[in-house]
């Protein structure tokens, strides 16, 4: 029986004191994946990426699964994945990993093409840029971003005039779009370059941001054939199909959509609203590893 490890964080581990609240999404993946791989001879284990002394050669395969707390230790992460590649097969690949975990890629995404919504790019935010991007922009509302983060950690919403709160990291800037609110986020699940699933992600009443977290529903959706297109057309702009990849997007103004991120660290895969998608990973990964 092969043997695959799943990295997790001490933030999604079960039995930790520091548990986040959004953990219960670690349950639901590997409730989706054991079955699946037990059912074509592979054991899945969830294990801590920063668990110190690992051999990672004991496993066959490590998938990057809920390491949700790696944007705090990018340089410990990324060096834990470079190790982990030189004794294991890694999914995604620690290049691609590095290339994904900074959100400068959506720039090159840019040049190849992808849609964007409009952003500045500060490395230390101060009361005078901000002000500036509000003229830049000619926008009432912005959504300052960190450019190394996830699930709107240090994430703020500020209106014109708003006092600036302390950024400590480099952040984007980007005019607040209330489609957010009125219609959600529109995620695509691809598994080996083939798409699995799609949902909406939608905030709470009185909020913007669609993590569950924050009290964010997630609803299965058959996507519009010009919405699936528009997502394919993104990932076809890797080299090569990851493993995994969750496309994330929200309707501009034209109908059409812009591409919010391109997940390809440790996005959570929705197994919900995919009911197929431990099947299909675990299915990919036999493949992969021949």
């Amino acid at each position: 029986m092969k043997q695959i490890a799943y990295l997790a964080s001490k933030a999604t581990l079960p039995g930790s004191p520091t548990r986040r609240s959004d953990a219960f999404e670690h349950d639901l993946m590997m409730e989706a994946l054991r079955p699946a791989f037990a059912d074509l001879d592979m054991s899945i284990e969830a294990v801590d990426w920063a668990a110190p002394d690992m051999d990672w050669s004991q496993y066959d395969a490590v998938l990057i699964g809920t390491t949700w707390d790696y944007w705090d230790y990018q340089a410990e992460f990324l060096a834990t994945l470079e190790r982990i590649e030189a004794q294991s097969k890694l999914f995604n690949g620690a290049d691609l990993v590095r290339w994904n975990s900074h959100k400068g890629y959506l720039r090159e995404l840019a040049e190849k093409g992808a849609k964007l919504i409009p952003t500045l790019w500060i490395g230390k935010v101060t009361a005078e840029n901000a002000a500036e991007a509000f003229e830049a922009f000619d926008a009432e509302t912005l959504v300052f971003k960190r450019q190394v983060g996830a699930g709107a950690d240090g994430q703020n919403r500020l209106k014109r005039g708003d006092s600036v709160p302390a950024m400590p990291h480099p952040m984007m800037i980007q005019p607040f779009l209330p489609k957010i609110v009125e219609e959600g986020e529109i995620s695509f699940i691809f598994v080996d370059g083939d798409f699995s699933h799609a949902l909406i992600k939608r905030a709470a009443a009185g909020d913007y941001r669609i993590q569950s977290t924050y009290g964010g529903t997630e609803e299965a959706i058959s996507p519009r054939a010009a919405d699936l297109q528009a997502a394919l057309a993104i990932l076809d702009m890797l080299d090569a199909p990851p493993l995994y990849a969750r496309v994330d997007m929200l309707r501009g103004d034209d109908g059409g959509l812009l591409l919010m991120e391109m997940e390809l660290i440790e996005p959570y895969l929705y197994p919900v609203e995919g009911l197929e998608l431990g099947q299909r990973l675990a299915a990919a990964v036999q493949k992969r590893l021949g």
